[in-house]
């Protein structure tokens, strides 16, 4: 069974209270925006939903910005390149760290990283030859090197002391001076002199590295393969959500899939669970019995009721009572409560504990399935079915841009409702009214999803199908019947895209709505008709904007280069800036 600390989801800090008007109405804020269209705002939905607190970095990006910040460096401190990136280095790629610690104490700064002013060894300045430190072979000087401290190497000699440093892994980056006593810093310009180019190599990619892991703001971007990194700025958001260029959405701040609305203590919890020898230990109790004499668990296989004990126990025994077989005389039917009720207590609880994690893994589950399907659709639609569209209805790639951002949308809230169902199934049991609330506006936003999806997944093969049938002369192109499915396709996206941003905001607020339900409102539905259009009602009114074939009951209009359908006082597209036609103003 699951203690209280694992079911509760909820860290104290982290709950707001809703604003009166959270539960807006799904076109509200369309009115909005286009007053900001009309005061000069050319796209301001567009800017305001595709806001990012982070930026996603190539290699390319990577190296620029890392010479970038080693350059800066080195000419507002007037020191090398090499000298600059080994400060950088150790103080974590962060230049104004560098440059509080120098201007406080230059000389410590030096003597810590091993930046020496001055050799501190000095070899014979008549002596045709020199011993190496390591191998104390006597040397030309043209076959000796040293850093920055003196100390006298044989090229062999260093080339093995880089070599071997460098296939030890990152810690070459911090290399010291061969001398036990010397800490001067051996830099990139003796690794390029004596290294192999092999080391080089692994060498360069080591720094690279370290300017992403060793960097607060940065991360790599965790899906196999993916060579991006992510630089993120969190500001005063609690939205960690980000989107590499691979298309892998994952939680910046604990690299696990995106999982809005719940928390990543939750994910934590919940990913341990699902591969946790607790749901094992559950079902033993539940299916098993132990041995009488050995205690280990026995799953009865058979109909008889005569138990046999594996080897090297062999205890037989009852399957019902548990008691010994040989003083058994074939019938136990008198019932004991005191020797009964724990044990049935116990294997009830385990089996109702199995119950509801079933409940909860199968449809997470079913809609990490259906997101799967649903991102392989999509790709398919981009690569090969958008073109046969565009070709057979004769319109320009801007005018089905729909089909994609629908199925995006039908992505996105897979996504969304399968972490929801983590959501509910660390909802503390004991709170009954926020449960009823949880569970109205998750099957909401399931009923809503599947309308979309199986409008862009099975009322689209009409179009996909009369691909190869030739138009006559009298056909218009596009077809009214493509019309009316665009229309119903970018109506659903709307209110589904909205619905769920409301329902993520919701649960991301601990379901602060839960409070007007205790106060005096027996359900769900009598809240939202005391509320009328705002606060709960406003989600079933979103889908309820959408008549039984998908399209928009209220007063829009469609823009015809984008399909964006618009609030009737706009004036322009608020998606593309595009004028609204003569033929379309009221």
């Amino acid at each position: 069974m699951d203690s209280e600390d694992d079911r509760s989801i909820h860290d104290d800090n982290d709950i707001e209270s809703l604003d009166d008007d959270f539960y807006m109405d799904n076109y509200s804020d369309y009115d909005e925006d286009a007053a900001d269209v009309a005061e000069g705002d050319s796209n301001p939905v567009e800017s305001r939903r595709t806001e990012q607190s982070f930026t996603v970095l190539k290699e390319s990006d990577i190296r620029q910005r890392q010479e970038d910040d080693i350059s800066r460096l080195a000419d507002f401190l007037s020191i090398s390149h090499v000298a600059a990136s080994l400060l950088l280095r150790h103080y974590n790629w962060s230049v104004n760290k560098v440059n509080d610690a120098w201007f406080a104490d230059e000389g410590e700064v030096r003597r810590t990283v091993g930046l020496l002013e001055k050799p501190v060894y000095e070899n014979p300045g008549d002596a045709d030859e020199i011993t190496c430190g390591i191998c104390f072979d006597a040397y030309p000087l043209s076959e000796i090197e040293t850093a920055s401290c003196g100390h006298p190497f044989c090229f062999s000699c260093w080339g093995g002391y880089i070599g071997t440093s460098i296939s030890d892994g990152p810690g070459c980056l911090m290399l010291r001076c061969p001398d036990p006593a010397c800490k001067a810093a051996v830099d990139q310009d003796m690794i390029n002199l004596v290294a192999s180019d092999e080391d080089k190599e692994k060498y360069d990619r080591y720094l690279l590295r370290s300017y992403i892991e060793d960097n607060k703001k940065t991360k790599w971007c965790p899906a196999p393969g993916c060579e991006h990194a992510v630089n993120f700025d969190a500001g005063i958001r609690k939205n960690y959500d980000v989107s590499c260029l691979c298309s892998y959405s994952f939680c910046w701040n604990c690299t696990e899939d995106a999982h809005r609305p719940v928390d990543c203590d939750t994910v934590s919890k919940w990913i341990l669970k699902n591969s946790a020898e607790s749901e094992n230990t559950n079902w033993i109790l539940a299916y098993t019995k132990p041995c009488p004499e050995c205690k280990k668990p026995i799953e009865k296989n058979q109909g008889c009721s005569h138990m046999t004990c594996k080897s090297p126990c062999h205890y037989q025994f009852c399957w019902l009572c548990l008691g010994p077989w040989k003083e058994h005389n074939g019938a136990c039917n008198r019932y004991e409560a005191d020797k009964q009720n724990e044990t049935e207590k116990i294997k009830e609880r385990a089996k109702k504990s199995i119950e509801r994690y079933t409940h909860y893994y199968e449809r997470w589950a079913s809609n990490q399935s259906s997101r799967e399907k649903a991102l392989a659709d999509l790709q398919k639609m981009q690569s090969v079915d958008i073109d046969k569209i565009r070709a057979s209805q004769d319109l320009p790639e801007s005018q089905v841009k729909f089909i994609t951002e629908a199925w995006l949308q039908i992505v996105e809230c897979r996504r969304v409702l399968k972490w929801t169902y983590a959501y509910g199934y660390y909802l503390p049991e004991n709170e009954h009214t926020k449960k009823q609330l949880f569970e109205y506006l998750q099957g909401e936003a399931e009923s809503g999803l599947e309308r979309l999806h199986q409008c862009a997944e099975q009322e689209i093969q009409v179009f996909l199908r009369d691909i190869n049938v030739a138009p006559s002369a009298d056909d218009v192109r596009p077809s009214k019947e493509f019309i009316d499915f665009r229309s119903k396709l970018a109506g659903l996206t709307i209110v589904t895209r909205d619905y769920f941003e409301n329902l993520v905001r919701a649960l991301e607020n601990g379901l602060s709505d839960v409070e007007a339900l205790e106060n005096g409102f027996s359900d769900v539905e009598e809240l939202a008709l005391e509320n009328g259009s705002s606060n709960v009602d406003a989600f079933q009114n979103g889908l309820s904007d959408v008549d039984d074939n998908g399209i928009i009951t209220d007063d829009h209009w469609f823009c015809e280069q984008c399909t964006f359908a618009n609030v009737v006082s706009a004036t322009a597209c608020r998606m593309c800036n595009q004028q609204r036609p003569w033929s379309q103003e009221s």
